[in-house]
């Protein structure tokens, strides 16, 4: 039952992963989550109990009461399938065949209790994977062409599964190959800063002895990947299964095994060390979802939304194939003490590989915060003000102890902008991810004479208006927020307010993320439907999507996010990111509008500023940079199949560094780690306004229209 829930408020971008990271906004019970033993060995006995209380609890509770029927079970195999053999790496198009008969009966499988489909998967896959074993050593042995031009498919969803075993070894040696080439050359470039002449030829024949070493660095690294994909649990195969069936309602609705509840936990207990990446699986492969702020991953750089990690190694050691590990073994390597360094591989959005080292550090909390500054250009005073998260610590709160929050943090920024005179504000909300939902409603009572914020509709059709109930505001002057694709929920809630109030002019990328919808926790231990029924081991836990977001027009923030009234090129669009590009994610939709009443104080004309704002842009170099970076990589996104061939590969590496260097040239990236004079210190908050070309718009509109109005002296 909904009242027996630990109802947790997530308002985090987040696609689908049992393991998901997220941020506690809300508890309505102080009871945390049950600590109980994560069951050692498989018990079918559990797993019947597991699958009847799914077949109950999905239709029951969550938002959209669809039922578990056929189609639900076809969306489930769908999904089951793709993390089966995610890459096309082992089954053949004979075993898939075989699989999809369970297509169709899901539902029965999970109601009756006789559960069959993962068995029959795990069965298909380990014999593929003991295949595939016998044929890396002599693959590897017979050596490789360097120079025939051969090319391998990248994209997945454009493969087929291999027809016959003669084609399945045909893919291993092109994959085997690039693996090799990809180690040399890193090897390669590790030599040639000491002795550069050694990069003049780049052909793997002229150097032996690295070639050697490479080619055993890729035996090592794909035995121990393919004896760990092996091994996995009849469990695991269980797990994910149930997995699958939870995400067919949609993205952020999960079933969370004892050990990934456990990883939750401590998540939600604080622990940042590391490198301060949330971390998500999609379709089998370790995906960023966001980077922390104040973190080790945002200090270096190179790590972004949407990097795929395809392996890992400490500073000088070898590199271990994470593709279709399960997140909570990603994360054990991912992990580690402060002062240690991680290589990550990195498979970035638009194709190119990259090399990522961080040196692991707390979270520096201070980062995390509200921040302000003012821009002074002649005698205009702009206030900015960046808030990285809808930040509260609710277990302090809980416990009578003192707590920082994002609303008592912007307005004591607020304050001391206002003493310093600012006539205009940029209210930066771009990857923030969201957080508390009250404190959502509270930042925009900042900025707004009382009235009505969001809309919050549940399950039963009940919708509730959250208002902000103080009629006095902090600041009432022109405002202008931006946003991009990474801004989620509560953002996507204050954007949403400010625009549909016409109190700010909105800047960004064509939409935000577009997360409307909340979750909760419903502990399947404490929903057990016989009492005797305890003598089973931790159940797991069930995230499922209990509520949704509505704006105070009536419009979801679901799928569609908020549109901006200003859309600027940003090096993201290439990219399908948000949840409208999420496999079974909820529609938008809309409710009555609620009253309210546009704001009538002082405001920046839309027309006049989207013409400032395109003549500065088509002006800027930074933002001529920018497109036409975001075209090639645009370019490169879509030419997935990859040239495995010296030639192509040694180019691919080059352009990426050019790249690299274009975008650090125009303020889009940190130093370069590999860059030994760097010292790699985050920048100042001065710094990042002055060579952002974001900020540098929004104040250049701002500055130009208080000049117009003769708003400013």
């Amino acid at each position: 039952m909904i009242s027996q829930l630990h109802i947790l408020v997530f308002c985090r971008r987040f696609q689908s992963a049992a393991a998901a990271f997220l941020v506690i906004l809300l508890f309505l019970t102080t009871e945390g989550l049950a600590k109980k033993s994560v069951p050692e060995e498989f018990n079918a006995d559990r797993n019947q109990l597991i699958a009847l209380m799914l077949s109950q609890q999905l239709p029951a509770q969550h938002f959209s009461h669809a039922p578990l029927d056929d189609n639900l079970s076809q969306r489930a195999f769908d999904l089951y399938l793709r993390q089966l053999d995610p890459r096309k790496r082992f089954l053949l198009e004979s075993d898939a065949r075989q699989l999809k008969a369970f297509a169709g009966y899901i539902d029965d499988e999970l109601n009756s209790g006789r559960i069959v489909l993962p068995d029959a998967g795990m069965t298909l896959l380990n014999d593929r994977i003991h295949q595939v074993e016998g044929m890396i050593n002599p693959l590897l042995e017979q050596g490789f062409d360097f120079n025939q031009q051969e090319y391998l498919e990248l994209d997945a969803k454009k493969l087929e599964f291999a027809e016959n075993a003669e084609q399945l070894q045909s893919r291993w040696r092109l994959m085997l190959k690039m693996q090799v080439l990809e180690s040399f050359f890193e090897l390669l470039e590790t030599k040639g800063k000491q002795q550069p002449d050694l990069l003049t030829n780049v052909d793997p024949q002229n150097h032996p002895a690295l070639l050697k070493e490479a080619v055993n660095k890729v035996r090592e690294s794909t035995h121990r990947s393919l004896n760990r994909l092996a091994h996995q649990s009849r469990q695991d195969h269980y797990d994910r299964y149930f997995d699958t069936v939870a995400r067919a309602y949609d993205p952020h609705t999960d079933y969370m095994a004892p050990t990934s509840k456990e990883d939750f936990d401590i998540q939600m207990s604080g622990s940042l060390e590391g490198i301060g990446a949330l971390l998500r699986e999609d379709e089998g492969l370790i995906k960023v979802a966001r980077i922390i702020p104040g973190s080790a991953a945002e200090k270096q750089g190179q790590l972004q939304a949407e990097d795929t990690i395809l392996a890992v190694a400490e500073k000088n050691g070898a590199l271990i194939d994470i593709s279709e590990m399960r997140i909570r073994e990603a994360v054990s390597l991912i992990r580690g003490p402060k002062g240690t360094e991680v290589r990550l591989s990195v498979l970035k959005p638009d194709g190119t590989r990259r090399t990522v080292s961080i040196v692991r550090d707390v979270v520096r909390i201070e980062e995390t915060y509200v921040k302000s500054t003012v821009v002074r250009q002649g005698k205009t005073a702009i206030g900015y003000l960046r808030i990285p998260s809808f930040y509260r610590d609710f277990s302090a709160q809980i416990n009578g102890q003192e707590s920082r929050n994002v609303s008592d943090d912007t307005a004591a920024e607020l304050i001391s902008l206002k003493r310093q005179k600012i006539e205009g504000l940029v209210l930066d909300l771009r990857n923030n991810g969201g957080g508390a939902l009250t404190d959502a409603v509270q930042v925009s009572g900042l900025f707004l004479p009382g009235g009505p914020v969001v809309q919050v509709k549940d399950a039963q059709g009940v919708i509730r208006v959250l208002e902000d109930e103080d009629p006095s505001m902090l600041y009432g002057g022109p405002l202008i927020v931006l946003v991009n694709q990474f801004s989620a929920s509560a953002s996507e809630i204050l954007a949403g307010a400010l625009q549909d109030y016409g109190r700010a002019f909105i800047i960004g990328g064509e939409h935000t993320h577009g997360k409307g919808t909340v979750q909760a926790m419903l502990d399947l231990n404490k929903n057990l439907p016989l009492f005797h029924l305890q003598k089973y081991d931790d159940l797991g836990a069930l995230k499922l999507t209990i509520q949704k977001f509505y704006r105070i027009n009536g419009h979801s923030t679901q799928y569609k996010g908020v549109e901006s009234d200003l859309v600027l090129p940003s090096i993201f669009d290439y990219l399908e990111t948000g949840e409208r590009y999420l496999d079974y994610s909820l529609p938008w939709d809309q409710v009555s509008r609620v009253q309210y009443f546009r704001w009538q104080g002082e405001r920046l004309g839309k027309e006049q500023s989207r013409q400032l704002g395109n003549q500065w842009v088509g002006a800027s170099p930074a933002f001529k940079t920018i497109r036409e970076e975001t075209s090639k990589a645009k370019v490169r996104a879509q030419q997935t199949r990859a040239g495995v061939f010296v030639d192509s590969m040694w180019k691919d590496r080059q352009v990426a560094k050019a790249t690299r260097n274009e975008a650090k040239a125009v303020g889009l990236l940190q130093e370069d780690p590999e860059d030994e004079t760097s010292d790699h210190g985050t920048k100042k908050i001065e710094d990042q306004v002055n060579s952002d070309p974001y900020i540098q718009v929004a104040v250049h509109i701002l500055r130009e229209s208080l000049l117009r109005t003769g708003s400013t002296p």
